[in-house]
């Protein structure tokens, strides 16, 4: 058996055990480089054992040491992760309020869409039967003015008719005037006694 294993195996005060990182440690490195030991008759080499420990207290060392830097790590770690936790909540928050913004702005667009459409065709509606009115309006000045156009072309007609009549009536009443007139002015023929042995007929 080596020296090592005969001291592990017959030391009077047992090396602590150091399972994990957060186990409370009672021996530290600088205990380790200054323990003394009694002797015996039939002890360990004392160089032996004084190298031992300086190898294991610097091992012990090197490994608080790691064990601190790990524990700073983990610490900067969970720092940025608990940053990075305050960030994806942020943007989290973010996109909910800009989602709920973006359905309040559809919403809106479609309501006002929809407000603007039933304007336009209530005013569509409106001018359509303001047009029709107008129609109907247009359209009876149209017969009324058909019918005056009727009316006037009956009178028309009936003063022409009327002044053709009167025309002829005149001409009718010169013509019997000018044979008068003719009658009058024609010269009478002496009657000659008809011979004798004539009757005179008329």
């Amino acid at each position: 058996m080596s020296k090592p294993e005969e001291m592990a195996l017959t030391t009077s005060e047992p090396r602590p055990r150091i399972t994990s990182p957060e186990r409370h440690i009672t021996i530290t490195p600088l205990d380790m480089r200054q323990a003394r030991f009694s002797t015996a008759l039939r002890g360990f080499d004392k160089d032996d054992v004084t190298t031992f420990l300086q190898e294991a207290a610097e091992g012990f060392d090197h490994a608080m040491r790691e064990n601190e830097r790990l524990r700073m790590e983990i610490v900067r770690q969970e720092a940025s992760l608990n940053q990075f936790r305050e960030l994806e909540g942020s943007l989290k928050t973010t996109l909910m309020s800009a989602q709920k913004i973006a359905d309040d702005m559809r919403e809106n667009a479609i309501l006002e869409a929809q407000r603007i459409v039933r304007e336009a065709e209530g005013r569509a509606d409106l001018l359509m039967q303001r047009t029709q009115a107008k129609t109907e309006d247009i359209e009876r000045e149209i017969d009324g003015l058909r019918i005056k156009r009727r009316e006037a072309e009956t009178n028309l007609e009936a003063t022409i008719s009327a002044l053709h009549n009167t025309l002829d009536f005149i001409r009718e009443q010169d013509r019997r005037e000018r044979e008068d007139r003719v009658v009058q002015h024609r010269p009478k023929i002496a009657q000659v006694p008809p011979p004798a042995g004539v009757t005179r007929v008329g």
